[in-house]
C-alpha cells in the first residue's frame, strides 16, 4: 500500500492535514469534479457508479481503510489523524462514501471477532471496495429493539438456512453481502440465542423490495429471507453470542466518522444563517434565538465527541447512545428551522412531479433521524440501564 497517504512515521498531524487537503483538491477534478456534494442521506441514488469508482481510487491511493491495523490491510492511523481525514473530507465536498457499511462497521467487527479464515476472505474485498455490504438488523416487529428479532437461522448439513424479514436495510439493492442478526437457538428470548451470520445477497431465497421514502427516493429496503443459505463457518463470533458482537458494531458506527458528519451539519447551518441574513428572516427574534441555539448545540456535539470518541465501541458504555440522541435531535430540529426560515416558498416542490431542493430533503429525511440507527426511546433505555442502573419498571 503506498505511503502517499501521509502515514509514514514522523508525519505530524498538521502535515497530515495539509496532505489530505492537497490530495482531495487535486483529485476532485476531471471525471470526479462533478461528484462534489453527491450522495448522502436521501440521495444515495446520485452518481452511484461514479462514487463507487471514487471509493476505489481512495483505496488505491492508500487513504483507506484508515482506521484498520496494518496487519489487516489498513493504514493504522492514530485517532487524531482519523478525525483530521474525516473533517477534511467533509470540508472538500467529496461525495458520500458507498463502502461505509463494510469499511467502517463490519471491517472493525471482523477484526475484533472474526476467525482468521473470515478475515482473509472478507477484509481484502471490503478494503478494495470490490464487495459491498448491508446491515440486516431491524425487522417489522423489532426496529430499534433488536433483542426482539425473530429472523431465524438453523444449521442444515454444512450450511445455515435463514428465514425471516428485515426492514430499513440501507443499500440492500446494491449489496453483495449482508451481516444478519438472527435467532439461532430455538426458544431463546431477547438477547440470548442470537448470532450474526454473513449471508450472500445474490442467491435464490433473498428478495429485496425498495421502500419509497418521503424524499421520493428508495435507499432503504425490505429484505426477505426464505431459506437463504450461507456456509456453516460464516457466523461472526460465537454461536448464540451475537448480541455482544452487535453492541460492539453499533458502538463502532458512532466513532470517528461523526466528525465528518458534524462538518456537514456546520455547512447546512451556515447555509440557513446566510439565507436568514439575506432575506431578513434573522430580524424575527424567535428565529434568531433558534439559530443561536442551533449554533450552541453544534458546539456541544463536537465537545462531546472529542471527549468520548475512541471509547464508544465499548459494550458497557452509554456514550454512543448519548451521542446518537444529541445529533439526531439536533439535525431533525435543523430541518424544521430551515423550513421556518425559508417560509411559504419552502412548501412548493422545485419541479413536477416531486423534485425537491436540498432544504426540503433535509426536512423530510430528518424526520427519520430520531428513529433509524436506534430510536430515541431505545437510546434512553440504554442510558437508564447501563449508566443509571435502572431496571425495567423503575427499580434499581
Amino acid at each position: 500500500m503506498p505511503e502517499s497517504a501521509g502515514l509514514a512515521s514522523g508525519v505530524s498531524d498538521e502535515q497530515f492535514r495539509v496532505m489530505v487537503r492537497d490530495w482531495l483538491a487535486a483529485n476532485l477534478a476531471g471525471e470526479y469534479a462533478a461528484l462534489r456534494g453527491a450522495g448522502g442521506p436521501g440521495r444515495e441514488h446520485e452518481a452511484f457508479e461514479q462514487r463507487l469508482a471514487w471509493d476505489r481510487s481512495l483505496h488505491e491511493a492508500g487513504w483507506t481503510p484508515l482506521s484498520w491495523p496494518r496487519e489487516h490491510g489498513g493504514r493504522g492511523a492514530s485517532l487524531s489523524k482519523q478525525l483530521i481525514f474525516h473533517e477534511e473530507y467533509a470540508r472538500s465536498g467529496a461525495p458520500a462514501r458507498v463502502s461505509h457499511m463494510g469499511e467502517q462497521l463490519l471491517g472493525p467487527t471482523l477484526i475484533e471477532f472474526g476467525t482468521p479464515a473470515q478475515q482473509a476472505r472478507f477484509l481484502p474485498a471490503i478494503a478494495s471496495v470490490t464487495e459491498l455490504w448491508c446491515q440486516g438488523f431491524s425487522e417489522p416487529g423489532a426496529g430499534s429493539d433488536l433483542a426482539s428479532v425473530s429472523t431465524s437461522g438453523r444449521i442444515a448439513g454444512g450450511h445455515w438456512e435463514i428465514s425471516g424479514q428485515k426492514v430499513w436495510t440501507s443499500l440492500a439493492h446494491v449489496a453483495d453481502w449482508c451481516f444478519v442478526l438472527a435467532r439461532t437457538e430455538a426458544g431463546s428470548r431477547r438477547s440470548a440465542g442470537l448470532s450474526i451470520l454473513l449471508v450472500p445477497m445474490r442467491q435464490e431465497g433473498v428478495t429485496v423490495r425498495p421502500i419509497r421514502q418521503l424524499t421520493g427516493t428508495s435507499e432503504f429496503n425490505e429484505v426477505f429471507f426464505d431459506g437463504a443459505r450461507t456456509d456453516a463457518g460464516l457466523v461472526l463470533g460465537e454461536i448464540g453470542k451475537g448480541w455482544q458482537v452487535a453492541r460492539f458494531l453499533l458502538g463502532v458506527e458512532r466513532g470517528a466518522a461523526t466528525f465528518g458528519q458534524q462538518i456537514q451539519f456546520r455547512r447546512e447551518l451556515d447555509e440557513v444563517i446566510a439565507y436568514a441574513k439575506r432575506t431578513g428572516a434573522v430580524s424575527d427574534p424567535v428565529l434568531r434565538e433558534r439559530i443561536a441555539r442551533a449554533w450552541v448545540g453544534l458546539e456541544v456535539l463536537r465537545a462531546f465527541a472529542l471527549d468520548t470518541v475512541g471509547g464508544a465501541g465499548s459494550a458497557n458504555s452509554a456514550d454512543a447512545s448519548v451521542a446518537k440522541l444529541l445529533w439526531a435531535r439536533w439535525h431533525k430540529a435543523l430541518g424544521e428551522l430551515a423550513m421556518d426560515v425559508r417560509g411559504a416558498e419552502g412548501m412548493v416542490a422545485t419541479a413536477a412531479p416531486y423534485e425537491l431542493d436540498a432544504w426540503q430533503r433535509l426536512y423530510l429525511f430528518g424526520r427519520a433521524d430520531t428513529i433509524y440507527g436506534g430510536s430515541d426511546e431505545i437510546q434512553l433505555g440504554i442510558i437508564a440501564s447501563r449508566e443509571l442502573g435502572l431496571a425495567p419498571g423503575g427499580s434499581a
